[in-house]
C-alpha cells in the first residue's frame, strides 16, 4: 500500500490522531497538564462554588479529550463537595464530557471504523449496530468514561441519540460504586 493510498484510506482517523496530539501538546506547553491534580481540582470546587463547577466541567471535557482518567475528577468532587453533591456534579460533567468527545471525534473521524472488513471486527461492530443503547450502557458499566471507549464509539455507526441514552443509563451504577469507594477511603484517611 502506497503512502498516498494509506493517507486517503485513513484520512479521517489521521485527523483524529492529529487532534489528540495537538491537544496533548497544548496541555503540555501551557502547563495545564501539571495543574490537573487532585489538589487543584479540589481547591477549584471548594473556593468557587458556582464558577468552580463550570470550570470543573470544562476541564473534565478537555481531560477526556486528551485521555485523562475520570476517577481524578470524581475523587476531587467528592473531597470538595461531599459524596452526594460530588457524585452528581461528576455525573453531569461525565455525561457532557462524553457528549463533547463524541461530537468532536465523530466530526473529525466520521464513522471510520465502519470501513473495517475484518471478520471479528465486523461481528463486533454489527452487534453494536444491532443493539446500540444496550451495548453502550453495558460498556459504560464496565469502562465508565474511559476516553478510548468514547473515541471508539464515536468512530462507529452508533448514532448520537443512542450513544447518549446508553451513557445516561450506564453511568449511574459505576459512579455510585466509585462514590462509595472514594467516600470510604476519604473517611479512613480522615479527609472528609
Amino acid at each position: 500500500m502506497s503512502i498516498s493510498s494509506f493517507v486517503s484510506r485513513y484520512k479521517r482517523l489521521l485527523l483524529v490522531l492529529a487532534m489528540l496530539v495537538l491537544l496533548a501538546l497544548v496541555m503540555e506547553v501551557t502547563g495545564l497538564r501539571e495543574q490537573l491534580s487532585l489538589a487543584f481540582l479540589r481547591d477549584l470546587l471548594q473556593h468557587n462554588p458556582v464558577s468552580g463547577v463550570l470550570i470543573f466541567i470544562v476541564i473534565f471535557m478537555l481531560g477526556n479529550l486528551v485521555q485523562l482518567p475520570g476517577w481524578i475528577f470524581l475523587a476531587a468532587a467528592i473531597l470538595a463537595l461531599g459524596t452526594v453533591e460530588g457524585g452528581l456534579v461528576t455525573y453531569v460533567a461525565a455525561c457532557l464530557s462524553c457528549l463533547v468527545t463524541f461530537v468532536v471525534v465523530r466530526g473529525l473521524g466520521g464513522q471510520a471504523l465502519e470501513q473495517i472488513d475484518k471478520p471479528l471486527a465486523r461481528r463486533i461492530l454489527d452487534r453494536l449496530d444491532s443493539h446500540p443503547v444496550r451495548s453502550v450502557a453495558l460498556l459504560r458499566l464496565l469502562f465508565q468514561t474511559m476516553p478510548a471507549l468514547n473515541y471508539t464509539l464515536a468512530l462507529t455507526g452508533v448514532r448520537l441519540r443512542e450513544y447518549m441514552i446508553g451513557t445516561l443509563v450506564g453511568l449511574p451504577l459505576p459512579l455510585l460504586l466509585y462514590c462509595l469507594f472514594f467516600d470510604r477511603i476519604a473517611r479512613v484517611m480522615h479527609l472528609l
